[in-house]
């Protein structure tokens, strides 16, 4: 499958699309082409919830720029696929610096730096995005400006997601996506992914993990952590899992890239994880409400092995959901 020159003119190729398109609205402040970038009608899922259409992300732009106006997104890496000759599907991984200047919805300026990492995942058919999936690591950034991450949860907005996000899919996932058919590219790492989301995330088999990681694995998770070897793997999954035992992760998304400059092939994953707050009360005390988080990871390969996940969701929308639950709202 050829992805024709039209699906992402008039750059030369998906990453410089998506990279450029995003230093034109968010450094050089170009905001209202948010209106020809996006479709009248798109589809944005994010940690609070799901938009349609244009201006709510112009909107939400705009007020985000105002409180960290000099903030830069740097392409950390993108990758992406053909979906059809004039599509693409793309997991844009972001690392966003900057200083808070002016007020947020939660804190007025606190005048300090930050550094956080963004994963969007969007569908592109010729030039103009139709459905996305954005994840943003907010405890980093909330923790860097000294905010009580408890005390921002309970002020956050929380919507909904859209319902069809969320029922399950109609197809296997490596035949099709939400965002429809894929291309049969790089089934080995792509099926290896897979399994170790079914065997060690969902099955709890961490013993099985060093089937699918190399020994030198790192695992990148927000606030800035890092985790090392297969062991550091499992704790990480550990902490994510244990204030919420019984949740299992579904794939919604998966995207698959070669590319030789990189080191080899990518596979970037769109992700819910679906639960209870029923175990480790490491957020309060235990609501036994249901908690839905959504999240984006990219793995790198070599050798036929993972050699690094970086792993990105938004630890203060768990945070708000169960606050909202326990009633811990602020009147």
């Amino acid at each position: 499958m050829e992805l024709e020159k039209a699906a992402y003119a008039p750059y030369d190729g998906p990453e410089e699309f998506i990279t450029e398109w995003t230093d034109r609205i968010w450094v050089g402040r170009g905001i209202g082409l948010i209106r020809e970038n996006y479709a009248a009608d798109a589809v944005v899922h994010g940690a609070y919830g799901t938009t349609r259409g244009a201006e709510q992300v112009v909107r939400s732009t705009l007020m985000k720029i105002n409180a960290f106006p000099d903030r830069v997104g740097q392409a950390a890496d993108v990758v992406w696929e053909p979906r059809g000759p004039q599509a693409f599907l793309s997991s844009h991984l972001v690392l966003s610096a900057g200083r808070h200047t002016g007020p947020t919805a939660y804190a007025e300026p606190t005048f300090r730096e930050f550094t956080s990492y963004t994963i969007a995942t969007c569908l592109y058919r010729l030039g103009v995005m139709e459905h996305e999936w954005v994840v943003r690591d907010e405890a980093a950034v909330v923790r860097q400006l000294g905010l009580d991450p408890a005390e921002v949860a309970r002020r956050v907005a929380f919507g909904a997601w859209d319902e069809e996000a969320l029922r399950p899919p109609a197809r296997p996932v490596l035949e099709a996506g939400d965002t429809g058919p894929r291309p049969d590219r790089h089934r080995g790492e792509c099926e290896g992914v897979l399994e170790l989301v079914e065997q060690v995330w969902n099955q709890r088999m961490l013993h099985q993990v060093e089937q699918y990681v190399a020994r030198d694995v790192t695992s990148y998770l927000p606030r800035h952590r890092s985790f090392v070897r297969p062991d550091g793997y499992q704790r990480g999954l550990l902490e994510l899992l244990a204030p919420m035992p019984d949740a299992r992760f579904e794939v919604r998304e998966v995207v698959a890239h070669e590319d030789p400059a990189r080191g080899g092939v990518r596979v970037a994953l769109v992700w819910w994880l679906r639960g209870t707050y029923c175990g480790t009360p490491v957020h309060g005390p235990l609501t036994g409400s249901p908690v839905t988080v959504l999240g984006s990871s990219q793995f790198h390969f070599r050798d036929g092995r993972i050699v690094a996940e970086r792993r990105v969701y938004d630890e203060i929308a768990v945070l708000a959901q169960i606050a909202r639950a326990r009633g811990d709202e602020p009147a």
